[in-house]
């Protein structure tokens, strides 16, 4: 047979047996065409070939396997050191301690005070409860709650009753205001000048009349129209049961003092002093069936701004035909 024929023939052959996978590894040492080779040199000086098809294929399968196993590897020995970092719990192991070939030192924390480290904590992390407390914020100052309104004063009347001094100075007694009836007869009374005007007289039941032996004398200095009298005797009267004189004084919201000068002759007189906005009604009486008798009364009072004082003085009872009640000066301090 001719040489090219019989050299295309083994190759074939060759082939074949690659395909089946007959193929054998050359012999340590061998050489071409020489002693220790095995389907790839013969006597007939046939070269070696190399493996291909389906041998190929199996060693880009084993490859391919074995990249496989080496990202799985990676992954999960990433997933690993993740979950340590996560869990500071683990504190009794080392830095990268049950991961193979995971000793990785912590860097240096530059600024920081030396100490044990946390393990599994990122540099310049500390733990939880190694932690400073974080500084709380600085106490606003309380203010002080606002002083509630005081309350207005409680309405108040006290009534009280003395002899009348031989010369009454009306100046002295009344600072605030005072009025003086009886030096013109039944005219209009004197009062004092530039005084506070919070003493009104508000009429009443009968007539009046003036007359000049009264017991006392009363006196001013700063009097109008009558600017200063020493002492007069002078005053004013109203005759029968149920007559008299009606007067008020001016509240301001603090304690006040008003001084009456009044008298009777022959009758029982009654003198009732209330509030204007109410309230219980103060009331004493003075008697004389034989002559002409008088008292100081001291009116102390609290009224609210606006309101009043009411003082009524009557004749209660009459021993005689012209049985009276009489009226001679009202001081406010």
């Amino acid at each position: 047979m001719p040489r090219g024929r019989e050299h295309r023939e083994t190759e074939v052959r060759v082939a074949e047996r690659d395909r089946a996978g007959e193929l054998r590894p050359l012999r340590a040492g061998g050489r071409r065409g020489g002693p220790g080779t095995a389907g790839t040199g013969n006597a007939h000086g046939v070269h070696r070939l190399a493996p291909t098809g389906r041998g190929r294929r199996r060693v880009d399968v084993l490859v391919g396997i074995a990249v496989l196993a080496c990202l799985i590897a990676l992954v999960n020995y990433l997933g690993a050191v993740r979950d340590r970092e996560a869990d500071p719990s683990d504190a009794g192991a080392p830095p990268g301690g049950g991961l193979p070939g995971a000793a990785f030192p912590a860097p240096p924390t530059f600024g920081a005070s030396a100490g044990p480290a946390s393990p599994g904590l990122r540099p310049r992390q500390q733990h939880p409860s190694t932690r400073p407390p974080a500084p709380s914020p600085p106490a606003r100052p309380s203010r002080p709650p606002a002083p509630s309104p005081a309350p207005p004063p409680a309405p108040a009347v006290a009534v009280s009753q003395a002899d009348v001094p031989a010369v009454v100075d009306l100046t002295a007694v009344g600072g605030a205001d005072w009025v003086h009836w009886g030096l013109g007869g039944g005219a209009a009374p004197v009062r004092k000048r530039g005084g506070s005007g919070e003493i009104a007289d508000e009429g009443g039941p009968g007539a009046r009349g003036g007359y000049d032996t009264n017991p006392e004398g009363y006196g001013w200095r700063d009097g109008d129209p009558v600017e200063r009298i020493d002492a007069t005797m002078t005053g004013v009267y109203v005759c029968d049961v149920g007559n008299g004189f009606r007067l008020s004084v001016a509240g301001d919201g603090t304690t006040r003092t008003a001084v009456l000068y009044a008298g009777v002759w022959m009758a029982r007189g009654r003198l009732d002093v209330r509030l204007s906005g109410g309230g219980p009604t103060t009331t004493l009486r003075l008697e004389d069936p034989h002559t002409t008798h008088t008292a100081q009364f001291t009116i102390r009072f609290q009224a609210a701004r606006g309101a009043k004082v009411l003082i009524s003085w009557t004749a209660e009872e009459s021993f005689t035909g012209c049985g009276n009640v009489n009226l001679q000066a009202l001081a406010l301090r």
